[in-house]
């Protein structure tokens, strides 16, 4: 273990039955050899055998009652002093000499650096391009704009963020929530400076048990918790920047890319029409964000084909872009038909 002056970054993993994916997610950072970093795992009441597998490495180790990925990595920052942490999934795993290139990037200065992460299948062949696709960059405030415009910004999955120590305490607070992703990447933009960078830094594995629902066919159970989730978190982020005179600024939920997006979604889910006021609402705001035209003409062909088009057809072509991530014109609509 590193010495309290020279720890800098601890990387927590919480881990519930993934027994067949933590013990390589742990090497991946042991091997690593960093001094000034240290590696907690916490077993959050698996049944499966992983928290044997935990025990044969040389790490800090708890095991703990089931309480959700938020409640378990929240106890694993009361266990480090260093000022960074990086939650890393179980079931993903961080590159070689990753550690090294995020630890040049940190300074106090820094709320939150994120990274791409490469997606594979459950045996770690890589099935699809980086996610997010994000530029190198250090933003100073036009994020926290995007927050309040959008009430999101293009952000990578749990493993693909480094937030610093003091804004973890928000998630004591995100009990509606079990999620370790959730306000607090969306809070970050106002509390300090947001660095980007463009190579990717670790894997995201894809599988049948993700909790996003990654890899399974279109659920509207899912959704509906996506939808009610998202509107606690903006209800969370409109208390937490209160103080700072931004909460008025914030969009409502239902006026939000992300709402009108799901909502649709959910309605093709159950069968429903898509309400045509909806429709039109979310295409206005894709217009008005700033992707390329391609991406914009691309994705409203496709939901504009979606509301039209028989149900089935409608609910195969959801599935394939929430599992693919594809935004290409000729994949949206391939998809469809």
């Amino acid at each position: 273990m590193p010495g309290p002056a020279a720890l800098r970054l601890a990387v927590i993993i919480a881990c519930w039955n993934y027994a067949e994916y933590v013990d390589e997610a742990i090497r991946s950072i042991l091997d690593q050899k960093r001094n000034d970093c240290e590696l907690i795992v916490v077993d959050d009441g698996s049944t499966d055998g992983s928290w044997d597998i935990i025990q044969r490495h040389p790490v800090r180790a708890y095991k703990i009652s089931n309480c959700g990925q938020r409640a378990a990595c929240s106890f694993g920052v009361s266990k480090t002093s260093a000022p960074f942490v990086l939650f890393l999934d179980a079931d993903d795993a961080l590159a070689p000499g990753s550690l090294a290139t995020i630890l040049r990037e940190l300074d106090d200065n820094v709320a939150k650096l994120q990274f791409p992460l490469v997606r594979t299948d459950r045996n770690g062949v890589v099935i699809g391009d980086p996610v997010p696709n994000l530029g190198r960059f250090r933003d100073t405030g036009a994020l926290a704009q995007l927050v309040l415009k959008n009430g999101t910004y293009a952000s990578p999955p749990t493993s693909g963020n480094v937030f610093r120590r003091d804004l973890c305490a928000i998630l004591n607070d995100a009990t509606y929530d079990r999620a370790v992703d959730g306000v607090l990447l969306f809070a970050a933009p106002f509390f300090g400076d947001i660095v980007s960078l463009s190579t990717p830094l670790g894997r995201y594995r894809v599988h049948d048990r993700n909790d996003s629902g990654l890899g399974r066919p279109l659920d509207a159970q899912i959704l509906r918790r996506e939808i009610s989730r998202f509107a606690d978190r903006m209800s969370h982020l409109r208390r937490l920047i209160e103080p700072i005179g931004k909460a008025e600024d914030l969009v409502p939920v239902d006026e939000t890319q992300y709402f009108l997006e799901r909502s649709i979604y959910l309605a093709i889910a159950e069968g429903r029409r898509v309400p045509a006021t909806m429709l039109w609402r979310l295409i206005g705001k894709i217009r008005a964000t700033d992707n390329s035209l391609k991406n914009r003409s691309a994705m409203v062909a496709f939901l504009l084909f979606t509301a039209i088009l028989p149900n089935r057809n409608a609910r195969r072509g959801l599935s394939y872009r929430l599992d693919a991530g594809d935004r290409s014109m000729s994949g949206l609509l391939r998809a469809l038909f």
